[in-house]
């Protein structure tokens, strides 16, 4: 009886008999794949411990995992002048080859959002090679033919408003060229207080959209390739690595102002760095006390003028090329006694690249404008990322328990996923509440709280002016590093306002100042009165946004002498009519005015495209237009090449993506690594076996369990 009984329990166990033959195959083949892994991290090991023993400098690695060397060292240095309203800056940068190869330095740069860059010069040793506005294609191509000849030469592209490219060919082994920026920028003055903002480094942008069918499969420069949203997005992406990637001899920055504002200034300060100030009668000499400063967060300098100085009016002329420039500035003085009821929607940015400190100064400013709001007042809150979320269905009364609520919901708030603005975009300038279609007695305002790091700023904008009907929209930018083109121009299509907070500390003071002004009135249809003998003249911005109280009215004309009255009117909240004159004859000698004119032009040209295609008349009038002021812009571009060629066609020459640094305070999220010899494949490889072994593992688990 029991010989059929074992063979039946072998007949029984043969469906089992397989898969215990596939289990005990897939044990062997992990093991042999974890000591073929074992024998891969080996090499890893070696060089990763190689780098990390050497000098802290990045290298680049090709994809064969070859060294391609040292990348190239890059140090900037920022000279700068203010005179009036105007900063004048000489910025240097220095592209230094440590390797032993030819190589070409590519760098992707930030700079403010309204610099207008008109001079560039290249040094090689004691040579000045002076460079000239070209045509963008044509720039390319006489940069391509001198890199290719093996000549020493350089071009700058303008990418975004703010944001810049150069190129430097055939940089020698061992040495160093320069290439200096010349750019002017207005100096910001907001509630008796001027501002200057240096940008040196950029946070990562999010790139909505589809990636593009035709978008290049090879790596071409960028970390992010071409989307149908952001079709330059390889163009915008430059590498962010951290400090000690690229050690202590590169990536810092020289600082030096000279304020000379017209009126004696009281006090300069900084949220960004401490600053060493020296007085020299009106004039002021300031710069970081600690020299050299890393390339990681904007370099923002205040200064006050003293007590009763503070300017109700400036006026500036210019006579260039046989043309009258003139700039006028003027403060007006509204009261703000007058507060109407509100309807706030508070839109929050808890994206990726928020994370670290930028959330934290966003909650701050979120916490801080909830208690600004009054009983009569409205509001709602609404965070994005890669998705919108809405607190209320629609704007509920400003009571305790909304309040309370609010509170929590935005304490709890964490960054990550993507930043997709069209979405909240949407549904902030969308919302209206029953009592506001019904009564209209509310003022109805947006305050969007991020740091602008998009790729898709055009469609955004143009997004903006389609929606806003009846609002407003105020952006506050949070960040080391924020891109203050978005906030800047979009403020300006939502016909608010905008600041910027560089430090937690920071915060109250700067959203104190804009709450303020969010409930002062609003003068707006600002209308624009030109001397009867100006005769036929351009003064931009052709349409004046909306002011508020602190904030300056700012005209820049030309063919307009300094001689007769420049009348401005406007409307206050309650239906009033306010207006006042201006004395031209005042007017003090200014310097650059031609350039800012011929920039507004330009911006107000490039405002008609931001739906479409730009068309063959607007493009040549903005070429003919930079080609006569000498400004970079979308369609022209800075080109230097030297005569005589210095690398022999056979070298090889390589070319290296310089990078940025990771702006202060962001989380290690935001880094966006080239191939590099660094520790990373191996980590990767650890991972890996890790897995394996725990595959084999739970194997054995589970046959000895059986």
């Amino acid at each position: 009886m029991m010989l059929p009984t074992t063979l039946l329990r072998l007949e029984l166990d043969k469906p089992r008999l397989a898969p215990r033959r596939v289990k005990r195959c897939c044990e062997g083949v992990s093991l042999w794949l974890a000591m073929l892994l074992l024998l891969f991290v080996h090499p890893l090991y070696a060089e990763a411990a190689s780098a990390a023993e050497g000098t802290g400098m990045l290298e680049f690695v090709d994809a064969d995992g070859r060294h391609q060397g040292q990348a190239t060292l890059l140090n900037t240095e920022y000279q700068v002048r203010v005179s009036g309203l105007i900063a004048d800056t000489r910025l240097t940068q220095s592209f230094r080859n440590t390797s032993q190869q030819w190589r070409e330095g590519v760098f992707v740069f930030p700079l403010p959002e309204k610099a207008s860059v008109y001079g560039m010069t290249m040094r090689v040793g004691e040579r000045e090679i002076v460079g000239d506005v070209r045509e963008k294609q044509e720039a390319k191509r006489r940069y391509e033919a001198a890199k290719k000849a093996g000549k020493n030469a350089a071009r700058v592209d303008q990418q975004r408003p703010n944001l810049f490219t150069t190129h430097l060919a055939n940089i020698p082994p061992g040495e160093t060229i320069t290439v200096e920026l010349n750019y002017q920028q207005t100096v910001r003055y907001q509630s008796g207080e001027f501002e200057l903002r240096l940008p040196t480094t950029l946070t990562p942008r999010y790139m909505p959209g589809e990636p593009l069918a035709q978008s290049p499969q090879q790596w071409q420069g960028g970390w992010a390739r071409p989307t149908t949203a952001v079709p330059d997005a390889d163009a915008i992406s430059p590498f962010t690595v951290q400090a000690e990637d690229v050690g202590d001899q590169s990536h810092r920055a020289v600082v030096n102002l000279e304020i000379d504002a017209g009126l004696p200034v009281a006090d300069v300060a900084s949220p960004s760095h401490a600053l060493r100030s020296t007085w020299d009668g009106h004039r002021v000499r300031v710069a970081p006390e600690q020299g050299a400063v890393p390339m990681d967060q904007d370099v923002v300098v205040r200064w006050s003028p003293v007590r009763g100085q503070a300017p109700s009016a400036a006026v500036f002329h210019e006579r260039w090329q046989g043309e009258d420039y003139l700039l006028a500035l003027l403060v007006p003085g509204l009261s703000r006694n007058q507060n109407l009821p509100r309807e706030l929607v508070f839109v929050i940015d808890t994206s990726g690249s928020m994370a670290g400190q930028s959330i934290g100064q966003a909650r701050a400013s979120l916490l801080r404008g909830l208690a600004t709001l009054s009983p009569g007042d409205r509001f709602n809150i609404i965070q994005f990322n890669s998705q919108t979320h809405a607190l209320f269905m629609q704007a509920v009364p400003a009571n305790g328990q909304n309040l309370a609520r609010a509170r929590r919901y935005v304490e709890g708030l964490s960054a990550n996923g993507g930043t997709e603005m069209a979405p909240a975009l949407r549904v902030a300038l969308g919302e209206n509440s029953p009592e506001e279609e019904t009564t209209g007695q509310h003022v109805r305002q947006v305050v969007f709280i991020t740091d602008g790091a998009v790729g898709n700023e055009a469609a955004l904008f143009e997004q903006i002016r389609q929606q806003l009907g009846g609002r407003r929209l105020f952006t506050v930018g949070i960040g080391s590093a924020p891109n203050l083109h978005f906030m800047r121009e979009a403020a300006r299509y939502g016909r608010g306002s905008y600041t910027a907070i560089s430090d937690i500390a920071d915060v109250a003071g700067q959203l104190d100042d804009l709450f303020a002004k969010m409930q002062a009135p609003v003068l707006t249809d600002i209308a624009i009165e030109l001397p009867p003998a100006a005769g036929p003249a351009e003064a931009y911005p052709i349409r004046p946004g909306d002011l508020f109280a602190g904030e300056p009215l700012v005209q820049v004309m030309r063919g307009v002498k300094s001689s007769g009255s420049l009348g401005i009117s406007g409307r206050l909240s309650d239906g009033s009519r306010w207006q006042t004159s201006l004395d031209l004859s005042r007017a003090a000698s200014g310097t650059g005015l031609h350039r800012h004119w011929g920039r507004e032009k330009i911006d107000s040209l490039m405002d008609q495209t931001l739906s479409g295609h730009v068309g063959d008349e607007s493009r040549q009038q903005v070429v003919e237009l930079a080609l006569a002021h000498q400004l970079i812009t979308r369609f022209t571009s800075f080109v230097a090449v030297d005569s005589t060629p210095v690398r022999e066609t056979s070298e090889p020459l390589t070319t290296d993506q310089v990078p940025t640094l990771l702006p202060a305070g962001s989380s290690s999220t935001m880094l966006r690594y080239p191939q590099t010899a660094t520790l990373s494949p191996l980590l990767t490889a650890l991972g890996l076996l890790g897995l394996i072994f725990s595959a084999a593992g739970w194997m054995l688990q589970r046959r000895v369990s059986r």
